[in-house]
């Protein structure tokens, strides 16, 4: 296994990545690494990505790795939702591109529905294998959004009904599909019939050598860098609905009544579009309604460079999500030292002994959500064992270049087998 060639569409990828802009997140960073490791451990990647805006053709990242735009789609953002019309364009022009430049590749390795669809089409085209990731599962994500919108307002936004007829012949065709979590496995099998041996199981990653904790002295300072307090509690991410920012708001009167100095520093969307904007605006005007409005710090987009000081900064990472396929954010506080409080609607609280690794909560209910965040303010020795135990538990399982190890072999076994049958 020598040459890969990723595939990862929708939002800004690139060697330094726009991260916080629209459909840039937890997904850009899990493949960007992974594209990073798998170039160190002497592999030649070839990360293929949307080309729009003002963005240059190529990123060399390294003698082994780069980022190729290919353009299609017109020069304007589009959602992840509104991929479907442009991806056979993607394909055509992805194939032309391979075959200008007499690239050879050893398989195709998608991220989510979108590439997906588009990868199994260019490995079949080339006749490798394919291995795909689906980072969320459409299924899922609709039944988790039940009953917050009605069925037409949903399909209208998702197209919920078309990412799953894709993502089922995606599951259903390709060489193996690599899920972040035990749920996710059981979720392909029960409701995309996919073949329990063609499922693995590998999580996400960190960069360890970016997150890790520092000493309380050095913590302080940080603090006064950034304008931070001892009591706050920390929530990052894209604006999303499903990031569950809304119930973390109404979970905050029961924090302040058992911690009245707590404080929610909130680092959420930070971009410039409409739906960043919006997002924000509505959920200041629900603290208002609340009475919490003065609780909370808003900040705007934080520099990737300062992510692990803010996170460090924090006395507790909140991760609130309706529904969250993993949780990359959460894993990250933990690997600085942060205790985190996550949901109970996702992968990531499965895998947490509660009281030693983490904490979990329901953030449906209120109450149960605002005391979980309390608990490491109001009790120091439960703050320091879920800081070191946390620490080491993301250190220990979720070092990235341990993952990729994992992911070639992976690709190996599918290479064979892909050659045993012809």
């Amino acid at each position: 296994m020598n040459s890969i060639l990723m595939i990862s569409l929708h939002g800004y990828v690139g060697a330094e990545p726009e991260l916080g802009k629209p459909d840039t997140g937890g997904q850009v960073v899990y493949v960007l690494e992974l594209a990073d490791r798998f170039s160190r451990l002497g592999k030649r990647v070839d990360l293929i990505t949307r080309r729009f805006e003002d963005q240059p053709e190529q990123d060399e990242v390294n003698d082994n790795y780069r980022v190729w735009r290919i353009p299609f789609g017109g020069k304007k953002f589009i959602r992840k939702e509104d991929m479907h019309e442009h991806l056979g364009q993607f394909v055509t022009n992805c194939l032309s591109a391979i075959k200008k430049d007499n690239k050879r590749y050893d398989i195709v390795y998608s991220h989510y529905w979108d590439a997906g669809w588009a990868g199994q089409k260019i490995a079949e085209e080339l006749g490798i294998p394919h291995v795909h990731t689906p980072h969320s599962l459409g299924w899922w994500k609709e039944h988790s959004m039940g009953a917050d919108m009605s069925e037409a307002e949903m399909e209208k936004k998702y197209r919920f009904k078309e990412r799953i007829r894709k993502e089922y012949f995606v599951y259903q065709m390709c060489s193996k599909v690599i899920a972040t979590t035990i749920p996710q496995v059981e979720l392909l099998t029960q409701h995309y019939d996919a073949l329990e041996r063609n499922c693995a199981m590998v999580p996400p990653g960190i960069n360890e050598n970016r997150f890790f904790p520092l000493p309380s002295a050095e913590v302080d300072r940080l603090r006064d860098k950034y304008q931070l307090q001892p009591s706050d509690v920390l929530t990052l991410g894209r604006m999303a609905h499903n990031k569950g920012y809304d119930l973390l708001i109404n979970a905050l009167p029961t924090l302040f009544e058992l911690v009245p100095e707590a404080r929610l520093v909130a680092a959420v969307g930070g971009g410039s579009s409409k739906q960043d904007q919006d997002g924000v605006a509505a959920l200041r005007q629900q603290a208002q309604q609340l009475g919490v409005a003065d609780k909370i710090k808003w900040l705007d987009y934080v520099p990737d460079e300062d992510l692990p000081n803010i996170y460090r900064t924090a006395q507790v990472f909140a991760m609130p999500s309706r529904y969250e396929p993993f949780g990359m954010v959460a894993i990250e506080a933990m690997a600085c030292g942060t205790p985190a409080v996550v949901t109970v609607h996702g992968g990531l609280y499965e895998l947490l002994k509660f009281g030693h690794h983490g904490l979990f909560a329901d953030p449906f209910r209120p109450l149960e959500l605002g005391t979980q965040l309390a608990m490491p303010l109001l009790y120091p020795r439960l703050r320091t064992e879920l800081s070191v135990e946390g620490a080491r538990f993301a250190r220990r399982n979720f070092g990235w270049t341990g993952i990729a190890k994992r992911i070639l072999d992976i690709f190996d076994r599918a290479k064979n087998a892909q050659y045993a049958l012809d």
